[in-house]
């Protein structure tokens, strides 16, 4: 197993987490019920850590395909500033996760804020989740690209060039 289906195989855990984990916080909320909350934390404290899981992996997946015909060294870059800002929210939504099932379990009276902003936490969360999913899809994916046609034609000037060159 290479680096780069090291990467496909744990970064869709931090985006489907996210996802599932605010669906979850947002029912315990509404139904006031602390294990249905608690469920959501732990899974954002699971997806924060698989977010640094994909995170090490993704230069390395990185190495394997910017070369490959129809990626492109630009839609790689634009991949990784999206993933680098979600996962430092990833991060502090983990901490945060980590603190609202600690105030949680020792009904606190700080628990029910810490759950306001863990979910506004996984809501930027998810949002970020949307970009870099798409951002990472695309490098593959060419069909699913904004400028289908611009991504292809732009990699073969840089093909081109780098063919001029030798």
């Amino acid at each position: 197993m290479n680096d780069a289906h090291l990467h496909l195989v744990v970064n869709h855990f931090p985006i489907i987490g996210t996802l599932f984990g605010l669906g979850i916080l947002i029912t315990g909320m509404l139904l006031k019920n602390n294990s249905v909350k608690n469920t959501a934390y732990i899974l954002f404290i699971v997806a924060a850590i698989f977010a640094a899981f994909s995170m090490g992996t993704g230069e390395g997946a990185e190495e394997l395909v910017e070369d490959l015909p129809n990626i492109g060294k630009q839609i790689i870059h634009e991949h990784e500033e999206i993933a680098e800002k979600f996962a430092i929210i990833m991060y502090v939504t983990g901490f945060l996760g980590l603190l609202s099932l600690y105030t949680s379990i020792k009904n606190h009276n700080l628990a029910k804020i810490f759950s306001f902003i863990t979910l506004a936490l996984a809501l930027l969360a998810a949002v970020f989740a949307k970009s870099v999913g798409t951002s990472g899809g695309e490098i593959r994916h060419t069909e699913i690209r904004s400028n289908s046609g611009a991504g292809s034609s732009e990699n073969a000037t840089d093909v081109k060039n780098d063919n001029e060159e030798d």
